[in-house]
């Protein structure tokens, strides 16, 4: 096995190759608006993940899917040669979601935005429903002293 910062250093390097070979060796049109975005590779260093994005609509991106399935030899041959490792890893490509994953994110930010306006919007004109501060406020001196007259005057009567 190996560790965990030597397959980090190769995922980045196979993205590299990768994204080098699509963009210099490999002339496949279906391959035009493809972005590399990263790679994962098992801790025994034999298979590779390697995640990518696609700019266009879903029929771009099933013949990207079409066009990277038939270039993987040429990939992996690529990446044996280039890093020079015992076994070469196989690849496998997927589809990564990240970029619909930050549109949701941002439309749900925008919602939150658009009910803290409406929320905002009704408190401007709000009134509190009893007194502006419920909450005792300490006696005063003056007051203090009435008490005391009241105290004394009670415990004469009885």
């Amino acid at each position: 096995m190996a560790d965990s910062a030597r397959a980090r250093r190769l995922a980045k390097r196979i993205v590299a190759i990768v994204a080098t070979e699509l963009e210099l060796k490999v002339k496949d049109p279906r391959l035009a608006m493809t972005t590399i975005t990263a790679a994962t590779v098992t801790p025994d260093l034999r298979e590779a993940v390697v995640y990518y994005t696609v700019y266009g609509d879903d029929d771009e991106v099933t013949s990207t899917a079409a066009a990277l399935a038939s270039a993987t030899g040429v990939l992996r041959s690529a990446v044996g040669r280039e890093t020079g490792i015992k076994f070469t890893p196989t690849l496998a490509f997927k589809l990564d979601t990240i970029p619909e994953n930050a549109h949701r994110i941002d439309d749900l930010i925008a919602a939150a935005k658009a009910s803290d306006a409406a929320v905002a919007s009704q408190a401007a004109g709000a009134t509190y429903a009893g007194d502006a501060d419920p909450y005792k406020v300490p006696r005063a001196a003056e007051d203090e002293d009435e008490f005391e007259d009241e105290e004394a005057e009670l415990g004469a009567a009885q």
